[in-house]
């Protein structure tokens, strides 16, 4: 019998091994793991959130994006449906989310290239910063870019609104006033910046969930990167 309970004892150090091989530590990594793993989840989650945003209703049937009428304009809502505005306000709405999603597209070449220029430092930088490291990341190094490149695609589109004039117009002085802020003094510098903060939010929701299920990403790679922080 002693024969027969051999190989079971055999077996045991064998399976501990394997566990233990799962139970990897970021000190574990090595830096080509560290910033290959960082590299795809953040390539992969920027391509996702473009794609999620960059398409119709991308925006408007978003609610955790959809961008709405700048405060003042939302303030005298009621006033300017009295005087038979309303339909021209909803318009206004549904043309800021389109411009938002006709932008959005622009962004991947950016966000690429933000990936490309990260250091095996940077990498572990953000792997050790916190749940929204890799978003922080991509809006130090690609937000005043992106807002250059879509200012003139939001005002082309928003420029087809009435309203959205009249308010450029009405609201010219209102920073140096201090009435409102200035990134509400123009409806497109407005959509501008909602557009930037949508795409950051859909970028930390991807990350977001690349942390919590990192083999769910479908990259080995990934997951052996981002399962060590578990």
């Amino acid at each position: 019998m002693p024969t027969a309970r051999r190989p079971l004892l055999l077996l045991l150090p064998m399976s501990l091994l394997a566990a233990s091989a799962w139970a990897l530590s970021l000190s574990d990594l090595s830096n080509q793991d560290a910033s290959g793993g960082l590299k795809a989840a953040l390539e992969s989650g920027s391509r996702a959130a473009v794609s999620k945003l960059g398409t119709e209703g991308g925006f408007l049937d978003n609610d955790k994006v959809r961008i709405p009428l700048p405060r003042i304009l939302e303030q005298a809502r009621p006033i300017l449906k009295m005087t038979g505005k309303g339909q021209q306000l909803d318009e206004l709405v549904v043309q800021m989310n389109r411009a938002a999603e006709s932008a959005v597209p622009m962004a991947k070449p950016l966000l690429i290239d933000a990936v490309k220029s990260m250091t095996i430092t940077d990498a572990k930088n953000i792997l050790t910063g916190g749940d929204t490291s890799v978003t922080d990341f991509f809006r130090a190094k690609t937000q005043d870019k992106l807002a250059v490149q879509f200012l003139p695609v939001v005002k082309k589109v928003t420029d087809r609104s009435g309203v959205a004039t009249k308010y450029n117009a009405a609201m010219s002085l209102a920073p140096k006033l201090g009435v409102i802020a200035k990134d509400q003094a123009t409806v497109e510098g407005y959509v501008t910046q909602r557009a930037l903060d949508g795409l950051y939010t859909m970028i930390a929701e991807e990350e977001k969930a690349i942390r919590a299920d990192p083999l769910g990403s479908g990259s080995k790679l990934i997951g052996k990167v981002f399962g060590a922080l578990k």
